[in-house]
């Protein structure tokens, strides 16, 4: 995943054994980044906040093509554990092909399609926000994906927008690859975007799983989005579902008196509320109501 308008700068600490050290490292590679801006013309006084609890009781617009039944068990499952997690509802509704109808204020764009990216849409659909937040963004019109499930939080004058886009399956999934691939990239791209999480990219094999926002860095580019082949290496590039870790910042995120989620004063406080946080995540985790988007042990599927 990316946000665009931001550059991801990593502090890595050295290895950590002890569970709590563990999440401790993770939560500083995951949400203690600097920005900068990736896009030439930008104007850099428009303000930035970089805070997931800002979407805490916003509402979900899904655009495109309506939710297949797979995909509609992962939102369902993921509005249920915002709702534990951040104490506000998320409602969501179905607003047609153009994204304008789905109106301003706090509200989060998915667009889903099957088959080819909707490219012409997307554009529409950035172009729209574009003129509604005023993100002044520089004169491209035309914006493609660059791969099946995107996701952009944008920051102008009157607000932030995020827009998700994310491929579904066309029908049924045919296969347990299928299903799983379309399952993950889904809830990767909701989880990211409502807590402003970063990747954290893995290197060595070895290292076990702790969060949905690890992945090991694969060379795609020839390999079809719908053959099996892409479908198998991605999703056994991170874990398939949400971890303890992962439920664990959402707590965090949720409830920490900081003003902005990347700053030093979150980590003190992810560090200060460790007991707590981790006992409660631990319980949401064993709560059936959330199992379609949970996995408890965070391994490498058998695919």
């Amino acid at each position: 995943m990316r946000y665009l308008l931001v550059l991801l700068v990593l502090f890595c600490g050295p290895a950590a054994h002890a569970d709590r050290a563990t999440y401790i490292e993770l939560a500083k590679r995951g949400w203690s980044y600097e920005l900068r801006t990736t896009m030439i013309g930008r104007d850099l006084s428009i303000p930035v906040l970089i805070n997931g609890r800002q979407l805490a009781g916003a509402s979900l617009c899904v655009v495109g093509e309506r939710p297949r039944r797979t995909s509609l068990e992962v939102i369902d499952s993921f509005r249920a554990l915002l709702l534990q997690t951040y104490g506000k509802p998320m409602t969501m509704r179905y607003a047609g092909q153009d994204a304008s109808a789905c109106g301003s204020g706090r509200t989060v764009i998915l667009r889903l399609y099957s088959g080819f990216p909707p490219n012409t849409a997307l554009s529409a659909d950035l172009q729209w926000m574009d003129r509604t937040y005023q993100l002044e963004l520089p004169g491209r019109g035309y914006f493609a994906a660059t791969s099946p499930a995107m996701a952009q939080t944008f920051f102008g004058r009157q607000g932030q927008g995020t827009h998700i886009m994310v491929k579904q399956p066309a029908a049924a999934p045919r296969s347990r690859i299928e299903a799983a691939f379309y399952k993950s990239i889904l809830i990767e791209e909701l989880f990211q975007s409502f807590t402003f999480g970063m990747d954290i990219l893995i290197f060595d094999r070895s290292v076990a799983w702790r969060s949905k926002l690890q992945e090991t860095p694969l060379n795609l580019w020839r390999l079809p989005w719908e053959s099996p082949a892409f479908m198998r290496a991605l999703v056994r590039s991170n874990p398939p579902g949400l971890c303890t870790f992962d439920v664990f910042m959402m707590y965090a995120v949720a409830e920490a008196p900081v003003d902005q989620t990347n700053e030093p004063a979150f980590i003190e406080y992810v560090d200060a509320n460790y007991d707590d946080l981790y006992t409660r995540a631990q319980a949401t985790m064993g709560d059936p109501a959330y199992a379609a988007i949970l996995d408890p042990v965070c391994a490498a599927p058998d695919l």
